[in-house]
């Protein structure tokens, strides 16, 4: 899709509703001040999309840092994010997390959220097995069939409750939890976008690949239009971090096993998953270099994942507004978003953080980062598809003959950081394989592990 992305972050709030302590804490920098009582910061959020519209909008997180004893640690933080494109997608976020809310050391993390899509990215099953041609989006191009060929549209609101407590201290604890998932999907709206367009930008009246595939039925009549999907989350956390949001040193490793029950109305498709991530975080010069890398599968042992839960991607914790599959900001940096869908994936990633210049600006804990970064994943387990419903003169259109293989993606990233939790991100992404694109520019908060 031929897209104009001007994004603009720049902070536009950092106000202390609370006090410093008098003294520096013994474990921060000399410059730094323990930081006590009410926080917060802000950024606008202002984008273009050539078929979306113009994006207004603003996001803002509060933390609550009581006497500063826990410092960097916050003891309450409020996350909210609202924005909308003109042409109806948007963001509306709530997010909430303690350990201090409910005694006997539980934490909770609960999340709202609305997330209309008009033009979501949809690039078929199994990876790699699934064909991409960049010609048809573009206009121009012998071959141009439509700018958004490979998308689709999709509403989402999400309902999430998790509890986490502790089994041996704070290192060892147990996740119990339930999420909901309401989904609709189904074609892009092309008149809707096509709306105020002169001629020769409009959208041709063609069908998209969700609209093949769902008249070869390889997305199936009763998952076509999505669904509603209920799910209880248990599982262990080991952690042993320093710091939560941008640790220096430690392990963070999590087994989590899903279950979408049939009794809670998931028929058909009801499904068990597991979820296995390991993290580890090693100080090569303190507080200034750190190597970090995680690895992680999520795939199907049980039951039927319908399409429209395949993208999802399963965490203890996460802060994460669009929760979709491999490919883009939180997985692959410079990979097509969503390009890496299966009944099982794998992916990893790899970061150098450097953490460079230090300071109190307007009296808030400031820094600045680098971090370079190689980032892959994959499908290991395939989402059955009958590919024999398609014309033998069309199947190469659509698949390729090799089954998925590692997808690979490098690139370099900018952190601002305020009082250590509040972490501006822009990271610049190049997929190795032009089957997954070319490359991202991605702004964002926190890192993305």
């Amino acid at each position: 899709m031929r897209t104009l992305l001007l994004t603009l972050a720049l902070l536009i709030n950092l106000t202390d509703f609370g006090a410093f302590a008098q003294s520096d804490s013994a474990a921060l920098p000399v410059k730094e001040k323990k930081k006590t009582g009410w926080t917060w910061a802000g950024l606008p959020v202002v984008a273009y999309d050539a078929d979306l519209g113009l994006q207004l909008g603003a996001l803002g997180q509060v933390f609550y840092y009581g006497d500063g004893s826990t410092y960097p640690e916050y003891k309450h933080t409020i996350y909210a994010e609202c924005s909308w494109f003109t042409k109806g997608s948007a963001v509306y976020q709530l997010f909430y997390d303690s350990k201090y809310l409910i005694p006997g050391g539980i934490r909770f993390t609960a999340d709202l959220d609305y997330l209309p899509e008009r033009a979501l990215d949809f690039y078929g099953f199994n990876g790699y097995e699934a064909n991409y041609e960049a010609s048809v989006t573009k206009q121009g191009s012998e071959d141009y069939l439509s700018r958004v060929f490979y998308k689709q549209e999709r509403k989402m609101y999400r309902i999430m409750a998790d509890f986490q407590g502790p089994l041996i201290g704070q290192k060892l604890r147990w996740i119990a939890g339930i999420n909901i998932l309401g989904i609709q999907t189904g074609t892009v709206d092309i008149e809707r976008i096509n709306k105020g367009k002169p001629d020769d930008e409009k959208l041709p009246d063609t069908a998209l690949l969700y609209d093949r595939y769902v008249d070869y039925q390889l997305i199936r009549p009763d998952e076509k239009n999505g669904g509603t999907t209920i799910y209880l989350k248990t599982g262990l956390v080991y952690d042993t971090r320093d710091t939560e949001s941008a640790p220096n040193k430690g392990l963070w490793s999590e087994v989590l096993l899903l279950s979408a029950p049939a009794f809670l109305g998931n028929h058909p498709y009801a499904f068990v998953k597991l979820a296995v991530t390991h993290r580890q975080y090693i100080s090569l010069v303190s507080r200034k270099l750190v190597a970090a890398y995680q690895v992680s599968y999520q795939g199907t042992i049980g039951g039927t994942t319908p399409y429209y839960i395949m993208p999802y991607l399963y965490s203890s914790y996460s802060l994460t507004t669009r929760p979709d599959g491999l490919g883009g900001v939180r997985t692959i940096r410079g990979v097509l978003r969503n390009r890496i869908t299966g009944d099982g994936v794998a992916f990893g990633n790899v970061e150098l953080r450097w953490k460079f210049f230090r300071s109190v600006l307007f009296k808030q804990n400031f820094y600045l980062g680098l971090t370079a970064f190689l980032d892959g994943g994959m499908v290991v387990q395939e989402h059955k598809i009958y590919t024999n419903v398609i014309p033998e003169d069309q199947k190469a259109f659509f698949f390729n003959e090799s089954k998925d293989r590692l997808h690979l993606a490098a690139g370099l990233g900018l952190r601002i950081a305020i009082n250590d939790n509040f972490i501006i991100s822009v990271d610049y992404g190049m997929a190795v394989n032009k089957q997954d694109g070319t490359s991202g520019l991605y702004v964002g908060i926190g890192n993305i592990f």
